[in-house]
């Protein structure tokens, strides 16, 4: 990687999948790659619904965000991919516990399938504190 971008990885967060980093910073911005929910040591799935899934994963962007010096307070937007749109107020629910206030500008779609066939896949874009 040049000089003005920086991986990150998060002790804390699942290994990556595929040929990718848990993040990239650059220029006071923080980009994550899409979490899905796995548990950070076993690597195993976990929950069976979307609602329990969506908690793993923002736990995941969260470790994330700390290996690179932030918080997922400090989002500026988020991406929800959901295998299914009935699923969409229930993930609302857990989401908005971990946004009580002041929550970030966020994208939620239905797609054809996710990784490991979960029910739903996060991903952020962080700005770093100063």
């Amino acid at each position: 990687m040049s000089h003005h971008r920086e991986p990150v990885t998060a002790i804390g967060a699942p290994a990556a999948i595929g040929p990718y980093v848990h993040a990239v910073s650059a220029k006071g911005m923080l980009y994550c790659s899409g979490q899905i929910p796995l548990h950070p040591e076993t690597g195993e799935i976990v929950g069976a619904s979307a609602a329990e899934q969506v908690g793993r994963c923002l736990e995941n962007l969260q470790a994330v965000c700390a290996a690179a010096g932030a918080t997922l307070a400090d989002a500026v937007k988020i991406t929800v991919y959901l295998r299914d749109m009935d699923d969409f107020t229930a993930v609302n629910e857990v989401y908005s516990s971990f946004f009580e206030k002041d929550p970030p500008a966020r994208v939620a779609l239905a797609v054809v399938g996710l990784p490991r066939d979960v029910r739903v896949e996060l991903d952020a874009i962080v700005s770093l504190p100063d």
